[in-house]
């Protein structure tokens, strides 16, 4: 891999495969996002399931590859992924795209069969890394699955990856598992013994699964097959890839923090804090055992704040800015989201699908995003609390389009010091940074933001916080009108 005498590496691709979009950038060595293509990432309907449409993928992210690499002097290609996607691949990266049968997609419901097979399989917490989520999330259940569906196919199987080694493979030929993304509830990894989970051994998986590699570690050169079919950049280096959270994280890692807590927002709520006791992990509670891009412990949580926010903003979602007095009378009024909206029970156990409004409901779009931002801080500010010490936590993410969301957590954690990264591609930044893990000098450069001014938010948030938590942890009223008025009179 080429590296500049200060010991960064050149303009790097980052492919960012997300579970319902996916991103091809062009970054800096400092992890600058130069340009951006993205497209939906495609599902099909079956049979056998739902399953991801790697065909049509594949000749979009090769086709691009080619565009940037036109456009930018690309050196190194580094992929990342949700840890919720495998594939079963042959020997074979240009026949049927590799696969041996298609990668489930991990929305896809269970099979009740399926669930009932797998439960007594999975293991303790630590051979997991979380609860036992909905329907098809953790690689070891879709693997499971594919076995009981069509066992000659997974006898027939090479390898099986996860989604940034199976890109990686694809470019260069090479397979690879990798800590970060093994690490993110996939099942199959115990990330605190570093080893496999028992799971392998006992269905015969372990033949599936290649040796490790460094997140960082190059692979090769991308494969002549595809400079020739799609003028893909040649001598394009190829990397291992991780998990995308781990290497949202690693951001903030190569930038020389290390007493912090992270919250990416998006779909998921995801916090991670490499400081977390392991005693202190409750997966009731939606608390994870993930690994860092080093193969260390990283204590996690997680909500689908994203899907939650969606459910209280409503369809008619305002593009201004909410302004302080929307989310003051609406705490005013006693309106409160009680968890949870979605399928998923996150913080709350036994929660899922149970969430309502409570109090006067809000009558306004505008209303209703501040409910939304204002629920989904106290979710934010629950999982800073789960994960415990910290003194600076870093807020990144797409729910910080808008100010309010910041500001409100830093009211409801008033001995923290919050700040935020309003670079919206923390993902692909890490990932980029990969290219010179090693060979850094100094720290990468970033800029964090204070919320600003909250003197007049966090008195009137901090008591509107403590009722909600009551409320939303007996799923009852449990004086709260009775607080509310001595408070408020």
């Amino acid at each position: 891999m080429a590296v500049a005498a200060d010991g960064k590496a050149g303009t790097v691709a980052v492919l960012d495969v997300g579970k319902t979009n996916v991103k091809l950038n062009a970054v800096t060595a400092d992890g600058v996002v130069l340009e951006t293509l993205s497209i939906a990432n495609p599902v099909l309907p079956g049979p056998p399931w739902r399953h991801h449409d790697l065909d049509a993928l594949g000749e979009w992210v090769f086709s691009s590859l080619a565009e940037l690499g036109r456009r930018h002097p690309l050196q190194t290609f580094v992929a990342a992924g949700h840890g919720s996607g495998g594939v079963l691949v042959g020997d074979d990266p240009d026949l049927a795209s590799g696969v041996a049968l298609p990668m489930i997609d991990y929305e896809q419901p269970l099979p009740e069969q399926i669930r009932l097979g797998y439960a007594p399989l999975a293991g303790s917490f630590f051979d997991r890394g979380s609860a036992m989520m909905h329907s098809a999330t953790h690689q070891a259940r879709q693997l499971y699955w594919m076995q009981e569906h069509a066992p000659e196919a997974v006898n027939g199987a090479r390898w099986y990856l996860g989604l940034p080694q199976y890109w990686a493979w694809r470019l260069s030929g090479v397979a690879v598992s990798e800590a970060s993304l093994l690490g993110a509830q996939s099942h199959l990894w115990n990330v605190a013994n570093r080893c496999f989970a028992p799971i392998v051994a006992a269905r015969g998986w372990r033949r599936l699964m290649p040796d490790f590699a460094d997140a960082w570690q190059v692979l090769g050169k991308v494969r002549p097959e595809l400079v020739r079919r799609f003028g893909v950049p040649d001598g394009l280096s190829v990397l291992s890839g991780g998990h995308d959270s781990s290497l949202n994280h690693y951001r903030y890692q190569a930038a020389g923090l290390s007493d912090f807590i992270v919250v990416s927002t998006g779909t998921w709520i995801v916090g991670f804090s490499g400081r977390t006791a392991l005693d202190r992990l409750d997966e009731h509670r939606g608390m994870t055992l993930n690994s860092d891009v080093f193969g260390r412990p990283l204590g996690g949580v997680l909500t689908m704040g994203g899907r939650e926010f969606s459910h209280v903003a409503g369809r008619e979602l305002p593009e201004a800015p909410v302004p302080d007095d929307v989310v003051l009378s609406l705490i005013a009024k006693r309106t409160m989201a009680l968890p949870s909206f979605g399928n998923d029970d996150g913080l709350f156990p036994e929660s899922a699908g149970r969430g309502r409004i409570s109090g006067p409901p809000p009558e306004t779009p505008i209303e209703r995003k501040a409910l939304a931002l204002l629920y989904c801080a106290l979710l934010t500010a629950e999982c800073i609390e789960a994960l415990g010490p910290g003194q600076l936590v870093v807020l990144d993410g797409s729910f910080l389009r808008d100010p309010l969301y910041a500001r409100l957590v830093a009211a409801l954690m008033p001995s923290r010091r919050v700040r935020f990264n309003l670079d919206a591609y923390g993902v692909a930044s890490g990932a980029a940074l990969l290219a010179s893990e090693g060979r850094r000098r100094e720290s990468s450069p970033l800029s964090l933001a204070d919320p600003g001014d909250i003197q007049h938010l966090w008195p009137t948030v901090a008591v509107y916080a403590s009722q909600w938590r009551a409320r939303a942890g007996t799923g009852h009223n449990t004086g709260f009108n009775r607080d509310f008025e001595r408070t408020y009179r």
